[in-house]
Parts: C-alpha cells; structure tokens; sequence
C-alpha cells in the first residue's frame, strides 16, 4: 500500500533505558513485559527495541519475550551483524530497522552509509521481505540516500533527527538556531522524496516533547521511535503520562 502524509502518525516506543536500569544492578526489574503493557495501555502503536551487539541494555531473551507477550508492533533495531540477523530471522519482529553501531559510541551517532552498503544491504533486505518482516533503514536527511533505499527495497526510511533535535536544544551554542533551521529543511526535503517515491516515512533520534513539535508539524513523517526523553519523563510523572504526552506531541503540534 502506499505510504499516504496524512495518516496520523504513530509513536513508537524505545524501552531501551529501562532495561538500561536493570542492567546497572543485574536486577529482575523493571520488567520489560510489564513496561511494555503499559505503553501498549496508554495508547503508543509499537514498541521498539534495540538489540546492540555488547548487549549493553537490551538481552536476546527480551526480545523474544516481547514478541510473544505484546500486543502491538515490535521493531527490532539492529545492526548489520550476522549474529542479530540470525537473531532477528528466529524472532520474526514486525519490522527491523538496520542502524549503524559502535562499541564505544553512547548512542547510534548517525545514519546508515546506504551508498557504501549497497552490496551487503541488498541480499539481507531481500531476505527479510522474503520471511514477512518489513525492513526500515535509518538513514540521514538525504534525498540521494532515500533514493537508494528505495531502490534497495526497503519498505521504510526512518530519518535520522539527532543533529536537528541537538540544535533544538541548543547543544551548537550561536550556531544552534541555523543549524536547527538548516536541519528542518533537510528532513523536510527527504520525507517528501520518500512520498514521492512510494516508501514509508519515519523518524527518531533525540526527540523530546518540545523538538518532536517542529518537525511533526512539517506533516508526513508517519512514525516517530522515541525512548531516552520519554524514559526520562516517565521517572518524573509514569509511563502513562509520558507516553500520552508525547502522543499529544505527534499528534497535534
């Protein structure tokens, strides 16, 4: 079906960083189940989880927990290791979003080099599509790069908002209010290629309930993944609150 830019955008959540809590006791809680549930109840349309290759948060019995207990989409983020695409192939998540990764980084710093990974990519998405899991790559604002995941058959691009949402809030010091400017331009132009061209929109990457505003009113990005400020927001006023707020967010800008 083709992707429309009216349909009312979906929230996913990255419950990441509450298994970022447990793992910094080796605790049985917060139970990600449980976490889950409580999203699910308080309106958000998927959760999303990244299984990284130091398992840093995140464990290979979560993920499959998760698949067989929740009631809406699982997105599994990934990088393009044959150890998590085996993972990935048992698990079978609604959708996997193949990301960059590096050890050392805090964080996913950037989109995937689609242009560079042509080769590899091609096969692995084939693969996926083949076994019903529908395949996003996260890539930069780029209208070359959205091109070429088109191309490669990818059934989503999910834009890569970290350096735009990092303006937002200030982190380029005098710079911050072009950069923010020049960003929304860039996300703007990659999600109208990807309507032109027939493939899904999404987003994430440093949203917060204030950022997210600006680039949900641009209009046509159809899903934003969210966790480290929704996480964050939760410890102050509960899931619930957390998710609902940012539902508001997304929904009416």
């Amino acid at each position: 079906m083709k992707p429309s830019p009216w349909l009312i955008p979906r929230l996913g959540v990255n419950i990441d960083h509450f298994a970022t809590l447990r793992q910094l006791r080796g605790t049985p809680y917060p139970d990600l189940v449980e976490v889950a549930r409580l999203v699910e109840n308080a309106g958000a349309h998927q959760i999303t989880v990244h299984l990284r290759e130091d398992r840093r948060h995140i464990q290979d019995r979560d993920v499959f927990d998760l698949r067989k207990k929740i009631g809406i989409s699982l997105n599994l983020e990934m990088a393009v290791s044959p150890e998590i695409v085996k993972i990935a192939h048992k698990v079978k998540p609604d959708w996997v979003c193949l990301v960059p990764e590096k050890r050392q980084e805090v964080t996913t710093e950037g989109g995937l080099d689609v242009l560079k990974m042509r080769k590899k990519l091609a096969p692995l998405i084939a693969d996926f599509r083949k076994k019903k899991i529908k395949v996003s790559l996260f890539i930069e604002p780029d209208v070359r790069v959205v091109e070429a995941s088109h191309e490669l058959g990818a059934d989503a691009i999910e834009i890569h908002t970290g350096k735009f949402c990092n303006a937002a809030q200030k982190r380029f010091g005098a710079k911050s209010a072009s950069i923010q400017k020049q960003e929304l331009k860039r996300i703007a132009s990659a999600t109208a290629q990807g309507h032109k061209l027939g493939i899904h929109v999404h987003a994430g990457h440093g949203f917060d309930l204030s950022n997210v505003r600006k680039v949900a009113a641009l209009g046509g990005i159809e899903e934003y993944n969210i966790g480290h400020s929704l996480v964050c927001r939760a410890a102050l006023v509960g899931v619930d609150q957390a998710v609902r707020e940012m539902l508001s967010a997304i929904q009416a800008p």
